[in-house]
């Protein structure tokens, strides 16, 4: 006799009704599908499935989510690091501008127009082009501050002036003003500058070949020579720039530091006027300033000296004592002339006065037409006249140079003799030279025979 049951999967009366079996909620066979796999219930039955995909995907998903909170949080602490580092800077710089006269410059240069004429170059800029202001780019060193030369991006070669002394921003501010106003060929142009460093810098143009007072007083063969014809032209071209200073200009400058090293030389070997930081403007119905002596010792007018009171005559006092070193190749001040008292001006009147003029005169002088070289010399030596009063003008300075300068270029006679053709000649006895009536144009220099 057979007996009625449930189908295996299912439990119940037979006769009534059998019901599913959840074997998955049997404790018997809670580790029927192992690790890793899920028991899921079928009619009459169970089937383990894997739960590995859904696990690893779960598992990415976290771990994408935490990395990018983690990068997110990195990213937001970098640009809050970034953001107050910005601002440290920029309130830096901010402070160094205040300092180093930015707002009194600003102020400075719209009162005077010249607002567009300055380039304000940045701290980066000025340090990739100077290589961090190596040592190596160092192009000489003065009392206000060392010069390197650089390259902006635009490949342009330029020569940075970093102040030495931080504090004298007056007198940083002076000289852009200055040369803002300035626009003439013989003068070192001022390209821009940088208040927003520790000590101001200032971008000029380069100028290559070094100073007038290095060609003139070097002893070796480092330096070029400069002929009779370069020293009338150089001469002539600072005397154009001093008259462009004092009569030309927007306003009446007074450069007050006229000396040999602050003459530069292109690579035409033409001059270029360069230092004006102790330079000052002046109205037009003023006649001097009544300031602190400031200036070289060896080119300072003894007025000036005595009195305080700068004049246009003083510029001119100190160029006589720059033609007075084209002249001699001397300095204007020796060791020796500071243990004597004297110095090259004083030396060269004396002898102005006397016969000696010759034994002053540097050798590639003395290869000049002598009576340009006399004309040439009577100018330093008025230039040089205790008075100012009695001095000439630089304009009227300019004037007769450039007139000695075009006999010179227009000459095409030769310029000298082999010594052993040297003729005695005079011009008369208030130089100590001798001539004849007939080649006095023509004739060199030469020694008076004994």
């Amino acid at each position: 006799m057979s007996r009625c049951r449930c189908r295996e999967g299912f439990e119940g009366n037979p006769y009534l009704s059998c019901v599913d079996i959840d074997e998955c909620k049997n404790s018997s066979l809670n580790n029927v599908c192992g690790f890793g796999s899920d028991c899921v219930n079928t009619e009459g039955g169970f089937v383990c499935k894997n739960r590995s995909n859904g696990s690893h995907m779960k598992s990415m998903i976290i771990g994408f989510s935490s990395a990018l909170g983690v990068l997110l949080l990195l990213g937001g602490v970098w640009i809050l690091f970034k953001f107050i580092k910005n601002r440290i800077r920029a309130n830096r710089r901010r402070t160094f501008f205040k300092r180093n006269g930015g707002l009194l410059l600003e102020e400075r240069l719209s009162s005077a127009g010249a607002a567009e004429r300055i380039k304000f170059f940045g701290p980066t800029e000025l340090d990739r082009a100077t290589d961090g202001y190596d040592d190596d780019r160092i192009l000489g060193r003065g009392g206000q501050g060392t010069v390197y030369k650089g390259m902006l991006r635009d490949g342009r070669i330029v020569a940075v002036k970093r102040a030495k002394r931080i504090g004298e921003e007056e007198v940083f501010v002076n000289e852009v003003v200055i040369m803002s106003q300035i626009n003439h060929r013989n003068v070192v142009a001022l390209l821009g500058c940088c208040l927003e460093t520790e000590a101001p810098l200032l971008v000029y143009e380069f100028v290559p070949n070094g100073t007038l007072s290095e060609h003139i007083h070097a002893r070796d063969k480092d330096y070029f020579p400069l002929s009779w014809r370069m020293r009338v032209r150089i001469a002539a071209e600072v005397a154009g720039a001093l008259a462009h200073l004092h009569y030309s200009s927007s306003v009446p400058i007074y450069h007050r530091d006229i000396k040999s090293s602050n003459i530069l030389l292109d690579g035409k070997y033409h001059a270029k006027v360069s230092d004006f930081g102790i330079s000052r403007s002046v109205g037009v119905d003023q006649t001097h300033l009544t300031t602190r002596v400031f200036g070289t010792f060896g080119y300072l007018d003894p007025q000036y000296f005595w009195s305080s009171r700068f004049t246009e005559k003083s510029d001119v006092y100190s160029f006589g004592v720059v033609v007075v070193e084209i002249l001699t190749g001397e300095k204007a001040v020796s060791a020796a002339g500071i243990e004597s008292g004297r110095n090259l001006a004083a030396d060269f009147l004396h002898s102005m006065e006397g016969d000696d003029l010759l034994d002053m005169l540097d050798p590639e002088v003395i290869q000049g037409r002598v009576d340009q070289v006399m004309m040439m010399a009577d100018i330093a030596r008025r230039c040089l006249h205790p008075s100012g009063e009695r001095r000439p003008t630089m304009k009227q300075v300019a004037t007769e140079l450039e007139g000695i300068r075009a006999k010179e270029e227009a000459s095409t006679l030769p310029s000298y003799r082999h010594e052993s053709d040297f003729q005695s000649v005079d011009l008369g006895e208030d130089y100590g030279f001798s001539s004849t009536s007939e080649t006095s144009s023509l004739s060199v220099i030469t020694p008076k025979s004994t």
